[in-house]
C-alpha cells in the first residue's frame, strides 16, 4: 500500500475557497495511486467560529477555572468538525473516506492534558480504513490514554500528529500544506528578495522552526527525522511540490546544498533580555535565578552564564512577571525591554571560519548595536533592538547572498 499523508493547517480551511483546494490535492494524490491520510487542524484562527482559540473563549470569561481534561475535551471538538466537513467535500469529489477520531486512529499518548506526548500508534483500524477506502481522515491534535482519556498534543499538536502517522504508516512523504509557497530564506514580510527554497535538510528546517520560522513545528521534524521519511512542506492554493525536507539530497542538489554556508535567516521578536549580576555567591544567584523562573513558567532563551551572574531573554508578555520574581529573591535586574533575536542557520556553516565575522560586519555597517549572541555547529544567534530587527535581517540576507539561491 502506497500510503501519502496530507496535513492542512486552519489557515489553509478557513473558508470555502481553501476547503475546495485542500480538497482538489487530496484527489491529485488519490489518482497517483496513493492512499491518502488526511490530518486536518481546526477551521481557522481566532475569531473564526471553530477555531480552537474561539472554542477556548467560551470558558475564559468564567471565574472556575476547569480541570485540564475536560478543557482537551473542549479543545478537540475543533479538528473533529474540521475532518467532516472535508469528508463531506471529498465524498463529493466521488471518493471514498472515512473519519478516525484520535481515539479510532489509534493514537496513543500519555497522561499530560494540554501537551501530551504520542507513546504508540496502533495502525491496525487506520490499515483497515484505508483498505476499504481511497481517503482516511483523523482531526489533528489529539489522541488518547491508556485509559480512554481525550487528551490533546500541545502547540503544533496536527503537524506532530502527521509526522507521527507517517512513520507509523511508512509513508512515502509527509505534506504539510500552509498558505506560503514552502521554506523560505527569510521571512517575505520582511525580506523583499526572499527565496523558496527547494531542498532543506531536517536540521536546518527544525533549527529555522525553533528560531522563529512558523512552517512546521520542529517536533513534527523530529519525529520524521530518525524514521527518514521525507516531508513536503507546501501551499494549499499552488500545485507545487514546495520544499522537499530530507537528508537524501539528489546528485543534483548536492553541490547546491554543500555551496551554501547559510540556509535562511529567522527571528523572534518582541523579546526583554535581563541581566543580574553580583560580586559574591553568583553560583547560588544562578541556581536561585533559574529555579524562580521554573516556578513562575517563564520559558528563558539566549542564556548566558558567567562568573559574576547570569543574562538571559523572556517573551515581552512575562517580562514583568519575571522581574517581580527575581526582586522577590533579592537582587535587582537590568532589563532591556523591545528587543529581538535574530538567527543565521546553515549546516553548511559548520567548520567554516570566518561566519561570525561576516554577520558582525554586515550589522556594524548598518550601525545596529549587537547586544548579545551565541552559536552552535549550524546557527549563530544575535540579539538586538525590535526597531532593528527588519534592516538586522535584511542585512544578512543580503551577505550571505541568500536572494541568489537557486535551490
Amino acid at each position: 500500500m502506497k500510503v501519502i499523508i496530507q496535513k492542512f493547517g486552519g489557515t489553509s480551511l478557513k473558508d470555502d475557497v481553501g476547503r475546495k483546494q485542500a480538497t482538489k490535492h487530496i484527489a491529485n494524490a488519490v489518482s497517483e495511486e496513493y492512499k491518502v491520510v488526511v490530518v486536518v487542524s481546526a477551521m481557522g484562527r481566532k475569531g473564526d467560529p471553530y477555531a480552537t482559540d474561539s472554542l477556548l473563549s467560551l470558558i475564559s470569561s468564567r471565574s472556575i477555572a476547569l480541570p485540564k481534561r475536560e478543557i482537551d475535551l473542549l479543545m478537540a471538538c475543533g479538528e473533529v468538525i474540521s475532518a467532516v466537513v472535508m469528508s463531506s467535500l471529498v465524498k463529493e469529489h466521488g471518493l471514498s473516506t472515512t473519519v478516525l477520531t484520535g481515539v479510532h486512529a489509534g493514537i496513543l499518548t500519555n497522561n499530560d492534558f494540554g501537551n501530551a506526548r504520542i507513546s504508540e500508534i496502533k495502525t491496525e483500524r487506520i490499515v483497515s480504513a484505508l483498505n476499504d477506502n481511497d481517503v482516511v481522515i483523523i482531526p489533528g491534535f489529539q489522541g488518547v490514554t491508556s485509559n480512554h482519556e481525550t487528551t490533546t498534543l500541545g502547540r503544533g499538536g496536527s503537524d506532530t500528529s502527521a509526522a507521527a502517522l507517517g512513520v507509523a504508516l511508512d509513508a512515502q512523504f509527509i505534506d504539510i500544506f500552509t498558505d506560503v509557497e514552502g521554506v523560505m530564506t527569510a521571512d517575505p514580510a520582511i525580506v523583499n528578495n526572499a527565496r523558496p527554497l527547494k531542498t532543506i535538510t531536517y536540521t536546518e528546517v527544525c533549527n529555522l522552526a525553533y528560531q522563529g520560522a512558523k512552517v512546521i513545528h520542529p517536533r513534527a521534524v523530529e519525529i520524521a527525522m530518525p524514521a527518514r521519511v521525507p516531508i513536503r512542506i507546501r501551499s494549499t492554493f499552488s500545485p507545487s511540490n514546495g520544499t522537499i525536507v530530507t537528508d537524501k539530497i539528489e546528485e543534483r542538489d548536492k553541490r547546491n546544498i554543500t555551496d551554501r554556508i547559510v540556509t535562511g535567516i529567522t527571528y523572534v521578536g518582541n523579546i526583554s533580555q535581563i541581566k543580574i549580576s553580583e560580586k559574591k555567591n553568583s553560583h547560588r544567584l544562578q541556581s536561585e535565578v533559574f529555579k524562580a523562573m521554573a516556578e513562575q513558567e517563564i520559558s528563558v532563551d539566549f542564556i548566558n552564564i558567567s562568573p559574576n551572574g547570569v543574562s538571559y531573554t523572556v517573551s515581552e508578555s512575562v517580562t514583568e512577571k519575571a522581574i517581580t520574581a527575581i526582586k522577590q529573591l533579592g537582587y535587582e535586574p537590568v532589563v532591556e525591554a523591545e528587543c529581538a533575536k535574530v538567527s543565521a542557520v546553515g549546516a553548511g556553516m559548520t567548520g567554516v571560519p570566518g561566519v561570525t565575522a561576516k554577520i558582525v560586519s554586515a550589522l556594524t555597517n548598518e550601525g545596529i548595536q549587537i547586544m548579545q549572541s551565541a552559536d552552535s555547529h549550524t546557527t549563530i544567534w544575535v540579539l538586538v533592538k525590535q526597531q532593528d530587527l527588519n534592516k538586522a535581517v535584511n542585512a544578512l540576507h543580503e551577505t550571505f547572498q541568500l536572494n541568489r539561491i537557486s535551490n
